[in-house]
């Protein structure tokens, strides 16, 4: 008897060992380092409903859209890259009286730097106006000490001791002055006998928790105060100061400018609540 294999069989068997030759030998050609990038990528087939490949029919230009171009032009435009067409774009444009500034392709133009001046040194004299304000000169209003750092600490002091009895001074400022507490208490012990100061600013200083409540509890005990800023110290003065920040603002109604950022959401919200209906009963 014969034994006869099918067709198919002999193909499908002859189809595998293609396969495996094939598999193993890009299994070679893979395992050398740097040799799958010279792997052929499969070339892209586009298969229509018919079955048969889908070929992109070619758009023909109208005559009234052709543009004839200049012999060294065309042949410069065969042979460009990306950038290299901008450059010439803008060329073109330049030469036509636009856009003259060459532009690439896919950079993005960042805004032109506008540097901010620093702010000008504060020039208050500081020995002139401890004078001024220890004669109880009337035409000076405003001490503004902003931005002077290396006032000594005994020197401010003197003018927290010499403001004590001023009648004139409606605003005073120390904003970033490098205070500390023993400023803070000084600044304290005036709120409690001067009656005459409007505005209190100590922002951006190197003040404590225990400065800070030193100079609030003086707050209690001023009625001319309406204006008081103490945001920005070294470091956060804690649940406890906020707690009393709001109970100054609630129990002081002249107070209407706070300048403070709270971190806790009770005090916030009792500090707002204060500060609207100081600011209703001022109207």
């Amino acid at each position: 008897s014969c034994h006869c294999t099918p067709a198919w069989v002999t193909e499908r068997d002859s189809s595998q060992k293609k396969k495996k030759k094939k598999g193993k030998k890009r299994k070679e050609i893979i395992s050398k380092p740097g040799s799958w990038e010279k792997l052929p990528l499969p070339e892209p087939s586009f298969i229509s409903p018919s079955g048969k490949p889908y070929i992109q029919p070619k758009r023909e230009i109208p005559g009234e859209e052709q543009i004839t171009l200049e012999p060294e032009l065309e042949e410069a435009l065969a042979h460009a890259t990306d950038a290299e067409m901008c450059d010439i774009a803008a060329t073109r444009e330049a030469e036509a009286g636009e856009w003259c500034e060459p532009r690439r392709l896919s950079v993005v133009q960042p805004d032109k730097y506008k540097p901010v001046p620093d702010e000008p040194p504060n020039p208050t004299n500081i020995e002139e106006i401890l004078k001024r304000v220890r004669s109880n000169d009337k035409e000076l209003e405003e001490v503004n000490l902003n931005n002077i750092q290396d006032i000594p600490i005994p020197m401010l002091s003197e003018l927290c001791e010499a403001m004590k009895a001023n009648t004139y001074v409606r605003s005073f400022s120390l904003v970033a002055t490098r205070s500390g507490d023993p400023i803070a208490n000084a600044v304290a012990d005036m709120l409690r006998e001067n009656r005459s100061l409007q505005s209190l600013n100590i922002e951006s200083n190197f003040i404590s928790s225990t400065g800070l409540m030193a100079v609030l509890k003086a707050v209690r005990e001023n009625a001319t105060l309406t204006e008081l800023r103490v945001d920005n110290q070294r470091q956060w003065p804690g649940d406890a100061v906020e707690m009393e920040m709001a109970t100054v603002l609630e129990q002081c109604p002249s107070i209407v400018r706070f300048g403070y950022h709270f971190t806790q959401q009770g005090p916030r919200a009792r500090a707002a609540q204060a500060m609207t209906r100081n600011n209703e009963l001022r109207e």
